[in-house]
């Protein structure tokens, strides 16, 4: 335990920090979560809104300090690159990897 008063004050300051971070961290995994389910389900409609939502939520996040800009920036990626995929059509998804056999020459 500290005992210097201005090591105690921020004890408690981290410790505020700490609780509410997390709290936001929480909440960026379930708008993650959203656009994932509407991309399962194959709602691109719903699914572009929750991703717009969850960019916003993530730049700001990052904005504050609770996670890293470059952090924030992958996340949105992977969420893009799945809303992508899920928006094109499935010849086109086809078309896009060329066969295996390809590949190995």
């Amino acid at each position: 335990m500290a005992n210097i008063r201005s090591q105690i004050k921020r004890n408690r300051q981290n410790e505020r920090r700490r609780l509410r971070n997390r709290s936001v961290r929480t909440a960026l995994k379930t708008f993650a979560k959203k656009v994932r389910a509407a991309v399962a389900e194959g709602d691109l409609e719903r699914a572009a809104e929750a991703y717009r939502v969850a960019a916003w939520k993530l730049d700001e996040a990052a904005a504050k300090g609770v996670i890293h800009k470059r952090t924030a920036a992958r996340r949105k990626s992977r969420l893009a690159r799945a809303l992508a995929k899920a928006a094109r059509p499935p010849a086109e998804a086809k078309a896009a990897r060329p066969p295996a056999e390809a590949q190995a020459s």
